[in-house]
Parts: C-alpha cells; structure tokens; sequence
C-alpha cells in the first residue's frame, strides 16, 4: 500500500521564510512522492567515475550515450533525478517531464587519497540553479552537494554545504548532501560510528536528506548497526547509496531491509540503474521505487522487476 503524507506532515525548517513555506512544502512532497521517501536516480558519475561506470564489460552498450540517463528518468518511476546543471541543460529541454536535483559540486576520481584529501568545491551557485529553473521551466526541486568528511580540506566544503543549505531553503529548494568519510585520516569509510557521524553533521547542517554509504562491521548485520545513523540525524532523513551493481535480487532485499529495519528513508542508485539497457533500467527503477514510495514487498518488487 502507497503510504502518503499530507502538507500538514511536512517539516519545514525555520530557515525557509514565510513566503517560500508553500514552495519548499510542493517540492518536499512531489520530491518523495507523497510519501517522506526519497527515490533518488544519481546521474552524476559523468564526472565523479568518468567513463569507467558506462563503458565496458558487463554495462549496456547503451550507457556509453549521456542521453540513457534521461531516457531512464523520463520512463521509469523515480522521485528524483539529480545531475549537474550543465548535463540537464544540454537534455532537458527534450525531458521537461522529469523531476531534476542540481548537483553543486563534483570531482574527479584521478587523484587518489595517498596523493592529496579529496576537495570538491562548489561548481554552481544557488541563485544560478534558481535562475536557471525559472528561464527554462525545467522542474528544479532541490540541490546536492558531496562533503568528503575527515579530509584535510573538510572546513571548506562544511561551509559551502552549509551555505548551500540555506541559500536553498531560502528559495524553498529540497536539500541532499551527500558525505563520505574520506582521506588519509580516514581509516575504515564504513566503519558505523563514522557514519553515524556523517549524518549528525547533515543534521548540524540543516539539510533534509543526507546520503550516506551502507556501514559494515565484521561479524554484525550491517541493517543493525545502521540504525544508529538514522538515529544520530534526528530531523534529516538518511538514504542509502547504491553502490556498484550487483544482483538484483540481492539489492532490492538490502534496500527493504534498510527501510524497515534500519528506518531509513529511501535510496540513492546509480550504477544498479544506468548500466542496464533502456527496458530494464525502467523496469529496476520501478521495483525500487515499488519498495520505497509504495511500501511494496521484495517479492512485490521483483515481480514488477521480471514484468510478471
């Protein structure tokens, strides 16, 4: 059954003014659904992997094309699509109907940890985005911005996500960071604790989703241990990233598992989506968003995924 929320069940956070409250409440419940869930389609790997994640053995030929993931987003059922502006406005105009989320910053994976701490700064400013929403009529309904969480240039991206947070509420704009531990002081990223810490600075930042990596701690269920990051980011609603592609069986069960027994608050799948042909992209986004917005079984789920 379809869980569904109404305006009254929307928190909007005190940094939304009065006059933008009606805005941000729209983009909070078309974001999620109607649900509180957040099904977000990650299309920004154009940057942060390069070609490596659409080109070569075992992805569809048909992701070596920008164009897929537009594809993808405009047939399957998503709450989200985020990307970085430049790669929505080059596609847009031919994919009005899709729900976009800007990504304000991304880097390059060619520089490894033992050579510098990752530092991904701001790449678009808040007031671009809106300008950008308003000239185009595109369906602009929040920003993202990666924090890399114990890297020695940390300082910076906490201020820009912080700004970034409210100039966006200031606009009435959704809000997804996404923070990773990372870099030589970091040594275990999906140590739990680490994690948890990671959503408690989402929360110290104001932000209305935080995208986190799955923790894992040898010898415990990773559903466990990953409440307590649900429970250190209070009011910030904590999804999980897809990682690389894998069974989807085995993905669907993790992700049921991370929502009814972990609590949290939905997913955020690149890989598991786009490096699949056009009909079984659509067909996964569907089962995914089955389990997230419609509270559907695994079973449920795959039966949508086969097209029985």
């Amino acid at each position: 059954m379809t869980i569904k929320i109404g305006r009254e069940d929307v928190s909007v956070p005190l940094d939304v003014p009065p006059g933008m409250r009606d805005d941000y409440i729209d983009h909070y419940l078309e974001i999620t659904k109607e649900s509180g869930r957040l099904m977000l389609f990650a299309g920004d790997q154009k940057v942060e992997h390069l070609n490596r994640d659409f080109f070569g053995e075992g992805i569809s030929p048909e992701d070596a094309d920008p164009e897929h993931l537009f594809r993808i987003a405009n047939r399957g059922k998503i709450g989200v699509f985020a990307a970085q502006l430049g790669l929505i406005a080059r596609y847009g105009m031919d994919y009005p109907r899709v729900p976009y989320l800007v990504k304000l910053n991304s880097k390059t994976d060619l520089v490894k940890t033992d050579q510098m701490d990752p530092r991904s700064l701001q790449l678009i400013e808040v007031d671009q985005v809106a300008d950008f929403a308003d000239d185009s009529g595109l369906d602009i309904l929040g920003v993202g911005y990666t924090v890399y969480l114990g890297s020695e240039h940390e300082a910076e991206m906490l201020r820009e996500a912080a700004q970034a947070v409210y100039q966006a509420h200031s606009l009435g704009l959704v809000t997804v960071l996404w923070i990773y531990p990372r870099g030589r002081a970091v040594s275990n990223e999906k140590d739990p604790h680490l994690i948890a810490g990671a959503t408690g600075v989402a929360a110290a930042l104001g932000s209305d989703f935080v995208k986190v990596n799955y923790p894992k701690r040898e010898g415990e269920r990773s559903q466990e241990i990953f409440k307590e990051a649900v429970a250190a980011a209070g009011r910030t609603k904590v999804v999980c990233a897809g990682g690389a592609s894998r069974d989807p069986e085995e993905f669907l069960r993790e992700l049921h598992d991370q929502i009814h027994i972990s609590g949290a608050a939905g997913n955020a799948t690149g890989r598991n989506i786009h490096q699949k042909g056009l009909d079984e992209a659509a067909r996964i986004c569907d089962a995914i968003y089955a389990i997230t917005v419609e509270d559907r079984s695994v079973e449920e789920a795959l039966r949508i995924y086969h097209g029985d």
